[in-house]
């Protein structure tokens, strides 16, 4: 059962993982797929309020999105934004990244490639991914401004939209983790924990959030971390 300090706790990581980013106009969109059809339907939105003239969507399949997005994570939100009534040519694909920061280089070579000069990205994430997907994205494409971006949503409506509590927390556990140890593995760029988060962090990991951890063992060479 979940406590009221467990919910305490996780309100406290959840309000870290944002990064309270304003949106402003950039070069392009970037919505880094995954289970959440809320990420294309946010750049979709950032889109059609102007903020970019362009949208990229990111993302292979993974054992949690296979079933469900069989075409792939890209294909999906892209099918998605063209049902919400966003012209074809303005909506890109990349379709082999696994991982956040397969996510972050392949796009930025698909741009590239495509001859897309890029100045600065709004990277729409899940909420509880923005701090992550920043700091990746800061390691791997440092010459760029990154504005975060997400779904409005408070914490008790991302649960309610994914209709299982203690998965929502396990994956909330989860993303600080990779916070704290993937710098280290030179995943990321290192950002301030406050403490009070790091005590809930460590409180959550001890009543037993921790389905979405990571092994914390030194990196090794040519090893991509996992989502």
């Amino acid at each position: 059962m979940t406590s009221t300090q467990d919910w305490a706790d996780t309100q406290l990581i959840w309000d870290y993982h944002q990064m309270g980013h304003a949106p402003q106009p950039c070069s392009v969109v970037i919505g880094l797929g995954s289970h959440d059809l809320g990420v294309a339907d946010a750049a979709v939105h950032l889109y059609k309020r102007g903020m970019a003239p362009l949208i990229v969507f990111t993302g292979a399949s993974s054992p949690t999105t296979r079933e469900r997005m069989p075409r792939g994570e890209a294909v999906h939100y892209r099918e998605r934004a063209l049902e919400l009534g966003v012209p074809g040519p303005v909506v890109l694909v990349e379709t082999r990244a696994r991982n956040t920061g397969e996510n972050i280089r392949f796009s930025r070579e698909l741009l590239e490639d495509a001859g897309v000069e890029v100045s600065s990205v709004l990277l729409v994430s899940k909420p509880y991914e923005e701090r992550r997907a920043y700091a990746t994205a800061r390691k791997l494409w440092p010459d760029i401004e990154i504005v975060s971006a997400s779904s409005p949503m408070t914490l008790p409506e991302y649960v309610d939209s994914i209709g299982d509590a203690r998965l929502v927390i396990d994956m909330l556990v989860g993303a600080l983790q990779r916070l704290l140890v993937y710098p280290d593995q030179g995943f990321m760029i290192s950002q301030q924990v406050p403490a009070p988060v790091t005590a809930a962090y460590e409180r959550l990991r001890h009543r037993g959030f921790t389905s979405r951890l990571v092994r914390e063992t030194p990196h090794q060479p040519g090893a991509h971390p996992g989502r």
